[in-house]
């Protein structure tokens, strides 16, 4: 009878019941706030993450800088176009010389490469000597680069001028190995 009487008045006794409620609710709560932080924490990272998408998607081109439009930028196909590998040849020297002249530079000479490391993986390569100032080279290498058709600058050799009094005009001289893809006769 004693451990039943003992019993009883522990039932009995709302503080063990209202400790045990209350270190419930204690924890319930702690859960609650603390994954309402994390929630919090997560809309501020996507936020972030969308404002740095946004930030990446609005750059502007180059034209929009400051910098000359370019309207001659071939569009179209990624591929060197022609009927021939000839043909594909001139085309691929006439958008080298162009993009040099665009941007303040002379073409010394050129010439066509089908014997290269490349050429049977249907590549087109040829070598330019070039005469241009810094900046303009900086914007020739993106142009080729960055336009149509895909092309690849695969070597670059720059010489300064030995003077700058120099009939040049201290403009540096360059030989540059360009090579583009061919698909060959449609």
């Amino acid at each position: 009878m004693n451990s039943a009487a003992t019993l009883r008045k522990t039932l009995a006794s709302p503080l063990p019941a209202a400790a045990a409620y209350a270190g419930l609710v204690f924890a319930l709560l702690f859960t609650l706030i603390t994954s309402i932080a994390d929630i919090f924490g997560q809309r501020e990272a996507v936020a972030s993450s969308a404002a740095m998408l946004e930030q990446l998607e609005d750059r502007k081109p180059a034209s929009t800088r400051g910098q000359p439009a370019d309207v001659s930028m071939p569009s179209g196909s990624s591929f060197l176009e022609g009927a021939t590998v000839t043909i594909a040849g001139a085309a691929l020297i006439q958008r080298v010389a162009g993009a040099v002249t665009k941007f303040g530079g002379n073409v010394l000479s050129t010439q066509v490469e089908l014997k290269g490391t490349q050429s049977k993986a249907g590549f087109i390569s040829i070598l330019a000597s070039c005469e241009i100032d810094q900046v303009g080279l900086q914007h020739l290498l993106y142009d080729l680069e960055a336009g149509m058709p895909f092309l690849f600058i695969d070597q670059l050799v720059v010489q300064a001028p030995s003077t700058l009094s120099s009939s040049g005009g201290g403009k540096l001289r360059i030989l540059l190995a360009v090579s583009g893809q061919w698909n060959g006769a449609k």
